[in-house]
């Protein structure tokens, strides 16, 4: 079994809830969606990876662990595309995983949700999109979350906010999935600010606005992209 891996590499997680472990991350090349914001545009091509077996990735990580390693991120691109993959790689090597995903595809979470420990699961915006009619996106989402609730993983929600994206679309989002959600005080909010932060600095209030508005129903935090203040990959 292969997959289309874009690249491996160790650096540390920039975002969410996890920021600053040290983790080694494998990208997925190939994604279901076409977000505006992507900040890894290459990598949304299955064409820009390379096709690698499960022992090849194995050696891979062995050669890149470091005595302050923490988990494996699967990224991508969007992993869940390559489940049966990511599945015998998770049964073949014994260490901490998390998923980073828009959430897309539940009937691939559903293989792997028992073997993930951490989860990030993007919320998309109708102005994530050129073409804002994504249909079922949120119930899709939704379902993937409580799988991932059920299987007891530590999950979060991550919303990328815009500089269009307005306060009451955040109230919106909250109260829909905390009504859906099967146990919402299993689930945190992450409100990442968009990259670059100069407008975030001169909006500020708008932020902690919806950071307030969000309180309200979720536990939440705002994390920017550390990685990227840092300036490493």
């Amino acid at each position: 079994m292969k997959a289309p891996i874009f690249e491996v590499f160790s650096s540390i997680q920039g975002e969410g809830k996890l920021i600053g472990r040290r983790q080694i991350f494998i990208r997925f090349a190939g994604c279901n969606l076409d977000c505006v914001y992507c900040d890894t545009p290459e990598s949304k091509k299955a064409t820009n990876g390379k096709e690698f077996s499960i022992d090849e990735i194995s050696r891979k990580v062995k050669n890149l662990l470091t005595p302050d390693f923490h988990s494996i991120s699967f990224t991508g691109g969007e992993p869940l595309l390559q489940a049966d993959f990511i599945k015998k790689f998770m049964q073949k090597n014994h260490y901490k995983y998390m998923l980073e995903t828009n959430g897309s595809l539940p009937s691939q979470m559903n293989k792997i949700a028992d073997l993930i420990d951490y989860a990030s699961v993007d919320i998309k915006l109708p102005e994530h999109f050129a073409d804002e009619d994504k249909g079922d996106l949120w119930e899709r989402e939704l379902d993937s979350l409580n799988i991932l609730i059920e299987r007891d993983s530590n999950t979060y929600c991550k919303v990328v906010v815009l500089p269009q994206t307005k306060v009451p679309m955040i109230e919106k989002t909250v109260k829909y999935f905390t009504k859906e959600l099967s146990n919402p005080s299993k689930v945190s909010l992450i409100i990442q600010p968009s990259y670059p932060l100069d407008f975030w600095v001169k909006h500020s209030p708008k932020l902690l606005k919806m950071s307030e508005i969000a309180g309200k129903y979720m536990d939440v935090f705002i994390i920017p992209q550390l990685h990227k203040l840092l300036k490493v990959r």
